[in-house]
């Protein structure tokens, strides 16, 4: 084909542009830099008219965000919730049964558990769609899967939590050694598939791909876990229980919790502004607050003073706060995948536009583009 004349995908043929002197010798440094660099920076332009989309936090790439948001219902982070303190309330009721012989917070906490697993099941149903989803789910065991292991862990600590709380219930009625037995046997098993069960949430969302949830990967575990811990604590208290290790447990998992407030707020890096901005922001600053520093500042001083008010008031915040944090994480997750810029770690637009960097593959890309104009 001659340099003055083209075909186009129709087979007519146009007149086409013939290189000049000026354009040859921009395509040999375009060439030249991305040999040497790998790479080509220069100021973006776009033509006026061109159809080259307009990236933004909200359309993202033509109009389509580079991530999905989650689609997990109002039910999940219920479920997070309630499956950390089932799971932490599992660990309680042996430890008071093991090592203080309280019968009646080893009662109570083992029925929190099993309560907690049966709305656990209940909350996941609900949001998979139908029961036999979840059956689904049970098929295989995936252990680089923590939704494939969750899966699992809860239908073990439901079982366990299930048979432990029954055994007790007859054994009140009934004291029969078998029954006994059983109850021992099965409070082992809960409480061993109680500590991956209050904490598993964190894992579960730290692996995905949504910046924000994968960048705390390695403390979220921790974050629900004490969470977890600490809800457990207040439902046991609120149900009546004054035990000082309980009060004790619940100033430890507040102490952890502060911590996490201050080291998420002292960090500075992009991927984390879901959590100070917006409404994702406000949620997940009032659930630390109220699961952080105010039941550690009331625990302390009712423990101090014996107050049972203030380890009341300390439970009815550490409730709050733990629910809050759960939904604040979520709506976090939301706002980090509508966001283009973070799995890109593209900085935000500033002054005359973005400073662009393409590739050698692209830069010379680029290059055979403008020869053939």
């Amino acid at each position: 084909m001659s340099s003055d004349a083209m075909s186009n995908p129709r087979g007519e043929r146009t007149a086409g542009r013939v290189p000049d002197a000026s354009r040859e010798e921009r395509l040999l440094e375009i060439r030249r830099e991305a040999e040497t660099k790998g790479k080509i920076e220069a100021l973006g332009v776009r033509p006026p008219g061109a159809p080259f989309p307009k990236a933004s936090p909200q359309t993202g790439y033509y109009g389509i965000p580079l991530l999905k948001e989650p689609q997990w219902k109002w039910e999940v982070p219920v479920y997070f919730f309630a499956g950390g303190a089932a799971g932490s309330a599992a660990v309680i009721g042996a430890m008071a049964h093991w090592v203080a012989g309280d019968r009646e917070l080893t009662r109570d906490a083992r029925l929190v558990a099993a309560g907690g697993a049966v709305l656990s099941t209940g909350l996941l149903i609900a949001d998979l769609g139908r029961p036999a989803r979840f059956l689904n789910m049970l098929r295989v065991f995936k252990k680089q899967s923590p939704m494939s292991v969750g899966a699992w862990v809860l239908a073990g600590f439901g079982t366990f939590a299930g048979a432990t709380a029954f055994a007790r219930l007859v054994q009140e009625q009934f004291d029969w050694a078998p029954v006994r037995v059983l109850g021992n046997i099965s409070e082992t098993f809960s409480a061993a598939l109680g500590l991956p069960f209050h904490n598993y949430t964190g894992v579960l969302i730290g692996a995905t791909a949504i910046p924000v949830w994968n960048e705390n990967v390695k403390t979220l575990p921790i974050h629900f876990g004490m969470s977890g811990v600490s809800s457990s604590v207040a439902i046991l208290e609120l149900l009546g229980h004054r035990n000082p290790a309980l009060n004790m447990l619940g100033i430890g998992a507040a102490a952890v919790e502060t911590w996490e407030g201050v080291h998420l707020e002292s960090t500075t890096k992009p991927v984390l502004r879901p959590l100070k901005r917006g409404l994702s922001g406000w949620m997940t600053r009032a659930g630390g607050v109220l699961s952080g520093p105010v039941p550690l500042v009331l625990r302390i001083a009712g423990g101090l003073s014996n107050s049972h008010k203030m380890r009341r008031a300390a439970a009815w915040s550490s409730i709050a706060g733990s629910l809050l944090t759960r939904y604040g994480w979520m709506q976090a997750g939301h706002a980090s995948a509508r966001d283009w810029r973070l799995p890109l770690e593209i900085p935000e637009e500033s002054g005359g536009g973005f400073q662009t960097a393409i590739t050698a593959n692209q830069g010379a890309d680029a290059g055979r583009e403008l020869s053939c104009g």
